[in-house]
């Protein structure tokens, strides 16, 4: 029987967590209406997705977009424009902006300012300080909510609770998986002089490892008291690899592209652009990174899009600030990896979309099914591509990607139906909207 849709993406390779098939693909009213040979059927848009592959939109968990606060560097306009361009149709975007994100006036703040300004869908991390742990079951449940969010490791913005008390009493009122950064603030401290003024290679030595894994070793213990969901943010090092396989029950946890991608060896050419927190660091601990996706301990990817100007990031070694750009390469980066045969794009759609569905509860986004948002992502597996910085959307202009070849590249980005980017170009205007969570309908 035929039908009609608002658009139809014919005669692509539909990929999901659990197998691709060619097929096409109708859309009604921003929704998936129908999967399958759709031939007879006839719509208002037909996109020719012959020799593509048709994936479920990327959702990238962990983004700081700037805004309020440091609007020079990123807005929520450029960070979600660059997050469409890389093939992105949802974020999360982090609390540590200026006024912290860590009630319910700075959260509806960011949703209103969000509305018909971002290109993507978005939800917010809410800062979970000692100041508002009474108020956290609200909090996680507001609408645009994505959970609490806790620095345990001072990191760029002035959120931090270092303490296991202060983590014991927030994991105590959570309900919904807590994100954490984690890296223990007590060997950071201790370890300040390790800094070499004008050197960042000193940056993974002043943090190292260990700072890492202990932190992590302590989180977990606090969440296995407090009978609580954790989320293990930008994982670094092997030893943490190898501690968090024990601890699949009650931690999830995250990979970054350039975790995966760079390491210590790039430091001669990118300097300060290459530092971040964690830091990237040495072969070894990328190797063992990659053997936690191959082995399921790393659950899904996250870019950690933390923008900074170049005049910012050319400050000498320590008053260089840490963070890079990274939502807009996050498909491009992973798709090379998938050519090289590092991981299959199965487990690439498993750690940018089912993934994170499954850990955070997303409601009807993260698969292609009927009944679903139509949140598309359109990739050519086979083009190859020279990264550079006039690609890229965010208002800082560059990526520590600058001059790398790519085999695979987002082609189209589809929000709720709307063909957002395509081949390039924005084709929609901003229409993103709250991404909506089982935990808080």
């Amino acid at each position: 029987m035929s039908e009609t849709f608002d658009l139809m993406l014919r005669g692509g390779t539909l990929v999901n967590q659990n197998g691709e098939y060619c097929g096409d693909l109708g859309i009604r009213n921003g929704t998936i209406a129908a999967i399958g040979s759709l031939s007879a059927s006839a719509a208002g848009r037909v996109i020719d997705c012959t020799g593509l592959h048709v994936l479920p939109g990327v959702i990238d968990t962990q983004v700081h977009f700037r805004e309020p606060g440091a609007t020079h560097k990123e807005d929520l306009e450029s960070g979600s424009r660059a997050a469409v361009m890389g093939g992105v149709t949802a974020v999360f975007e982090m609390p540590n902006t200026t006024p912290l994100t860590t009630d319910e006036a700075t959260l509806a703040d960011k949703v209103c300012r969000a509305r018909q300004r971002m290109f993507c869908d978005f939800a917010f991390w809410v800062g979970g300080t000692r100041d508002n742990v009474a108020a956290i079951p609200e909090l996680e449940r507001l609408p645009g909510a994505a959970g609490i969010k806790v620095f345990m490791g001072s990191s760029t913005g002035s959120l931090l609770v270092e303490d296991d008390a202060g983590v014991a009493a927030i994991l105590g009122k959570t309900r919904r998986r807590a994100a954490f950064h984690s890296e223990d603030e007590f060997r950071l401290r201790e370890r300040l002089g390790e800094r070499v003024p004008g050197d960042p290679t000193s940056h993974p030595v002043w943090r190292d490892a260990v700072a890492a894994l202990r932190c992590t070793e302590r989180l977990v213990r606090i969440a296995r008291e407090a009978r609580a969901r954790i989320h293990v943010l930008h994982i670094s090092t092997a030893e943490e690899i190898a501690f968090l396989a024990d601890h699949k029950d009650i931690a999830s946890a995250e990979v970054t592209p350039h975790h995966l991608t760079l390491s210590t060896d790039d430091y001669p050419t990118l300097g300060t652009k290459l530092q971040m927190n964690p830091p990237v660091r040495d072969k070894r601990h990328r190797d063992a990174i990659w053997a936690g996706v191959a082995s399921g301990v790393a659950d899904i990817l996250g870019s950690d899009h933390a923008p900074h100007t170049l005049a910012e990031k050319a400050k000498a070694y320590p008053d260089s600030p840490s963070g890079m750009t990274g939502v807009q390469t996050l498909v491009p980066i992973m798709l090379d990896h998938v050519a090289a045969g590092r991981l299959s794009l199965q487990r690439f759609v498993d750690m940018t979309s089912a993934g994170p569905a499954r850990l955070f509860n997303i409601a009807r986004k993260g698969r292609m099914a009927v009944g679903y948002d139509a949140d598309l992502t359109v990739v050519d597996l086979k083009r190859r591509v020279t990264i550079t910085d006039d690609w890229i959307a965010s208002r800082s202009q560059w990526t520590p990607y600058h001059g790398r070849d790519v085999t695979g590249w987002p082609v189209g980005t589809i929000v709720r139906g709307h063909q957002v980017m395509w081949d390039g170009g924005i084709e929609d205007p901003a229409s993103g909207q709250p991404v909506r969570f089982l935990e808080a309908l």
